[in-house]
């Protein structure tokens, strides 16, 4: 009899020590999802350190003041600022080349959380270099390309492709006192008179030939067209507006004549075909080269030159560009 009172005395035991442990469990289990739950909300309060953001003109006064240099919003929430070199005077085969055609030194910044991202495209001399190299390296910006973008150019140009992650107002002052080693303008140039739609070329009919809209810029006609994919790099999204679309410029000539320089951006796949396409029209190719280090997918950038008919300038261009995957107009 007292055998069997103890067997259950000790089943019972069981039961309560095994609803116990349940019991602990099932609270622990609770804990445990509350713990996340707010983790959760704190973590989406709180973007990661790249995550893009958007801004306004106001987000960017303390840039401009440290670049000395005004800037505006471009698409893709990107603060770009031009430094034309209007200083220069640069003759590429007998024509005059004007800042808008391939002199203009530019920077772009895009917010990364509580920090921004830099990129740039600085033109300068050969003397220019060195000093305004180590000057960056020393602000901590970092170079991703220094080359030509054209040949035969008196006096000789270089272009410096820059990139920077960290402080905004920094990484302006940085580029600031590296540009101030150069004889590049930070003065805004004299009010000129809205320009004419009439520069000399039929830019409808290059527009139609070229399946895309350009603009007059400076007595140039230029066309910015994005590739179809995102670009990325560090895990961001790098816009068109910071240097990855496909450039090409008209600078009128005379008798419907014009100089046409600017770059495609492509994949491998597409290096060859753009360049036979290029060729087999007139268009001499000038460059061919990287302007990043670490994008995806990686980007090859391809400059030309021509100075001809117009028409048949964008033809050509035209041709070319079927061979990229370019976003639709």
């Amino acid at each position: 009899m007292n055998s069997r009172n103890s067997a259950k005395e000790s089943k019972a035991g069981m039961l309560d020590r095994g609803a116990l442990r349940l019991t602990l469990l099932v609270a622990l289990s609770i804990v445990l999802a509350a713990i996340l739950a707010y983790a959760g909300r704190e973590e989406a309060a709180a973007p990661p350190v790249n995550a893009q953001q958007s801004s306004t003109p106001a987000d960017w006064k303390a840039v401009e003041q440290a670049l000395g240099k005004a800037g505006a919003m471009q698409p893709g929430d990107v603060f770009k600022a031009g430094l034309p070199r209007t200083d220069l005077n640069v003759t590429v085969r007998g024509v005059q080349v004007k800042p808008a055609l391939a002199l203009g030194s530019w920077v772009a910044f895009k917010k990364m959380g509580s920090e921004a991202m830099v990129m740039g495209d600085l033109v300068l001399t050969e003397d220019e270099v060195s000093p305004v190299m180590m000057k960056l390296q020393q602000g901590g910006i970092e170079q991703t390309a220094l080359h030509n973008h054209v040949l035969g150019e008196t006096p000789r140009i270089m272009y410096m492709h820059i990139s920077g992650h960290g402080d905004p107002v920094k990484m302006a002052h940085a580029i600031h006192d590296a540009l101030a080693l150069s004889k590049t303008p930070f003065t805004a140039p004299a009010a000129a008179a809205p320009p004419s739609q009439d520069i000399g070329i039929d830019t409808k009919q290059i527009d139609q030939t070229m399946g895309y809209s350009g603009k007059v810029n400076g007595g140039v006609y230029q066309f910015s067209i994005p590739r179809s994919e995102k670009i990325m790099d560090a895990g961001m999204e790098v816009p068109p507006a910071m240097g990855t679309a496909i450039a090409i410029n008209f600078q009128p000539t005379g008798a419907g004549k014009a100089a046409i320089t600017g770059d495609y951006v492509m994949l491998a796949s597409e290096v060859n075909p753009v360049i036979r396409a290029l060729r087999e029209n007139g268009i001499e190719v000038t460059a061919l080269h990287s302007h990043m280090l670490n994008e995806s997918p990686h980007l090859f950038f391809m400059h030309f030159w021509a100075n001809d008919d117009a028409l048949k300038l964008a033809q050509g261009l035209r041709a070319a560009l079927d061979h990229v995957a370019a976003a639709k107009p």
